[in-house]
């Protein structure tokens, strides 16, 4: 699947048969829903609870109905909410995505940083969340207000999912669905690893944009983008060449990275003016993948988010290289 020839359309999703050509303009990789799958039946907290904080805190937790999850990327809402307790959530960060918390207030408006004001005036009972999200001085601020603030480990990788959910699961008092939701989640990781063809892999390089702030970023070891690529059959062509987490985006390391396929995030390729925009950055057009316009999308709300749904963001990753292509 992975290394035959190319097919592929312009503006095509993994969903269509595509047509047999060269370039592929992106292709989206698509979960074919946008919605998270909560537990029947939804648990029901047993309060209080004391738990130790990811930074060392041991916490009490006594009430759980105003529930207020928040990361980088979104992974602590979509658990929460696949734990079955989505109706106990009062707010959100700018990663949750998801149709059942599309109508939560937004408590990060300037990205990954919470606004204590925000936070307070919603009340919770709870705070969900991990190094990702800042600054400190806000966090520290919702514990001296008497908040119980629980923090979680902040891995970027399948490996960690399970941790995650259980961490979370502990501190709102419903470790059993806890169990019941991990056993699920890992189940369909698995299914969806063993289903990636195996074969010659393509080199993938991952680049992070955000064209209207000047940000161009390419992903390496440790990015989070790397288990992801990994596990839909590709090489990460970043930490092929060395680099670890994110670095600045130039022309001599793409062109040395080789990628066959970029794949980037859905937002990222909008705010550069799309494809044609894309391979005006800088060795972008120098590339395998850019000469033959293999470019694969994904919302920005579910790649990097290693929460739940992550055995389906890894067959649409694998659907999504297929129809792309790896070698012509």
């Amino acid at each position: 699947m992975l290394a035959g020839t190319v097919v592929g359309c312009a503006g095509s999703t993994t969903t269509a048969e595509p047509a047999a050509t060269a370039s592929c303009g992106p292709v989206t990789a698509s979960l074919g829903g946008t919605d998270v799958d909560p537990l029947d039946p939804a648990p029901t907290p047993a309060l209080p609870v004391t738990v130790t904080s990811a930074d060392g805190v041991p916490t009490t937790v006594t009430d759980a109905s105003r529930i207020l999850p928040v990361n980088m990327y979104g992974s602590i809402a979509e658990i929460v909410f696949s734990l079955g307790l989505g109706g106990n959530v009062v707010g959100r960060d700018t990663s949750t995505t998801f149709a059942a918390a599309a109508h939560l207030p937004v408590v990060t408006p300037a990205g990954h940083d919470l606004s204590a004001e925000a936070v307070l005036d919603l009340n919770p009972s709870v705070i969900l969340a991990d190094d990702s999200i800042g600054p400190p001085e806000a966090l520290k601020q919702m514990r001296d207000s008497g908040i119980p603030v629980v923090l979680v480990d902040a891995e970027q990788t399948l490996a960690g999912v399970p941790a995650h959910i259980r961490a979370v699961a502990a501190a709102l008092g419903v470790a059993p669905a806890g169990e019941r939701l991990v056993t699920r989640v890992e189940g369909e990781i698995a299914e969806a690893t063993r289903g990636v063809p195996q074969g010659e892999a393509p080199r993938i390089a991952f680049l992070y944009l955000r064209g209207t702030a000047g940000v161009y970023l390419i992903g390496g070891e440790g990015a989070g983008s790397d288990a992801m690529i990994e596990a839909a059959g590709g090489v990460d062509a970043g930490t092929a060449i060395g680099l670890a987490k994110f670095r600045p985006l130039t022309s001599e390391g793409l062109i040395n990275a080789a990628p066959d396929v970029i794949l980037v995030m859905s937002s990222g390729l909008a705010s550069v003016g799309g494809v044609d925009g894309l391979l005006k950055l800088p060795g972008v057009g120098q590339t395998p993948a850019g000469e033959a316009r293999r470019i694969i999308d994904m919302d920005d709300g579910v790649l990097l988010t290693f929460g739940t749904r992550s055995g389906r963001v890894v067959q649409a990753l694998a659907r999504a290289v297929h129809a792309c292509g790896a070698t012509s």
